[in-house]
C-alpha cells in the first residue's frame, strides 16, 4: 500500500511541475487522467486495508500521550 501511495503522490507532483514547465497539453492532460485513476485505485486501496488498531480516541496521538491519571487532569484545568 506504501508503494501505491507514493507512485500516486509522485505522479501528481511530476503533473504540477510539468504543467508549470509548459508541456506538452497532450502529455499534462494524459497524465492527469492516470493521476486521477491513480488516486480513486489509491483511496480504494486505503479503504479496504485490514489495518486494525487498539487504540481509542482517549489515548489521543501517539507522538504525545495523554495519561489519565488525575493529579494530570487537576494540573491542565
Amino acid at each position: 500500500m506504501h508503494v501505491t501511495i507514493a507512485v500516486t503522490t509522485f505522479l501528481l507532483f511530476l503533473i504540477t511541475i510539468m504543467a508549470s514547465l509548459n508541456f506538452s497539453f497532450s502529455w499534462v492532460f494524459f497524465l492527469t487522467v492516470i493521476g486521477q485513476v491513480s488516486l480513486v485505485y489509491m483511496v480504494y486501496r486505503v479503504l479496504i486495508d485490514k489495518y486494525s488498531t487498539k487504540k481509542i480516541f482517549d489515548d489521543f496521538y501517539e507522538d504525545n500521550p495523554i495519561s489519565n491519571t488525575s493529579e494530570e487532569l487537576n494540573y491542565r484545568k
